[in-house]
C-alpha cells in the first residue's frame, strides 16, 4: 500500500488549508482509506494507485503549501475505517518521509523497504522542482494537452499561435515531467507487487 502524509507549511502564519484539501482530494482521488486530518495541520490517506499517489505528491509539493511524505510497503490488515487508526510499516515510512521532506527544497520525500525508495525520491524531488517553476500560461496549455488536444487545437482554444503553445510546453518541460511521473509510478507499482501489496 501507499500512505501519503501531507503537512501544511507555514501553518502558524497562514490560514488552515487542511479542510479544503481533504474535501477536494476525497472528491477526486481514488483512495483505499480517505484523506483525513491526523493532527493539527496534517493529512493522511491510503492509496493503492501508484500513478495517482505520485502525481498528487508532486503537485502538492510543487504548490509550495505542503510538505509531502510518501511511504510504501505493508499495512496491518484489515485496515480500520479511520485512516488515522492505520498501522504498519507503510504508515511509519510515510512519517519518516514527511519529516525529511520539510528539510528539502522540493518539499517531498519517499521512504520504503527497498533501495528503490531513494531513486523514487530523487525523481519526485526533481519533478516537483520543475513543476513548481511553471507559469500560469504553461498550465493553460499543458492542461489542454493532457486532455488530448493537439497543439493546433490548443492554439485555437487559447487564441495564440501554435509556436507559442510549443514554446510554453517546452519551457515547462511538460511532457518530460509527465514521463518522469509515469515512469516513477511504474517503478512504484513494481515495488508494491513484489511486496505483495497489489
Amino acid at each position: 500500500m501507499i500512505v501519503l502524509t501531507i503537512d501544511q507549511r507555514r501553518s502558524r502564519s497562514s490560514e488552515d488549508k487542511v479542510q479544503a484539501l481533504i474535501e477536494q482530494a476525497n472528491a477526486t482521488v481514488p483512495v483505499v482509506r480517505p484523506f483525513q486530518r491526523t493532527a493539527g495541520d496534517e493529512v493522511q490517506a491510503v492509496l493503492d494507485d501508484a500513478s495517482e499517489a505520485i502525481r498528487l505528491a508532486v503537485m502538492m509539493a510543487a504548490s509550495g503549501d505542503w510538505s509531502v511524505g510518501l511511504g510504501f510497503g505493508q499495512v496491518e490488515t484489515p485496515l480500520p475505517k479511520e485512516t488515522r487508526a492505520g498501522r504498519g510499516p507503510a504508515f511509519e515510512y510515510a512519517r519518516v518521509a514527511v519529516e525529511r521532506s520539510k528539510n528539502t527544497n522540493a518539499h517531498v520525500a519517499v521512504h520504503g523497504p527497498s533501495h528503490e525508495a531513494t531513486r523514487l525520491e530523487a525523481e519526485l524531488q526533481l519533478t516537483a522542482c520543475i513543476v513548481a517553476k511553471r507559469r500560469a500560461t504553461a498550465w493553460e496549455a499543458g492542461t489542454l494537452a493532457d486532455e488530448g488536444l493537439t497543439q493546433q487545437q490548443i492554439a485555437k482554444e487559447l487564441g495564440i499561435t501554435q509556436q507559442a503553445v510549443s514554446s510554453r510546453l517546452s519551457a515547462a518541460l511538460w511532457f518530460e515531467a509527465n514521463r518522469m511521473m509515469d515512469e516513477a509510478a511504474k517503478s512504484l507499482t513494481r515495488q508494491l507487487k513484489m511486496l505483495g501489496e497489489l
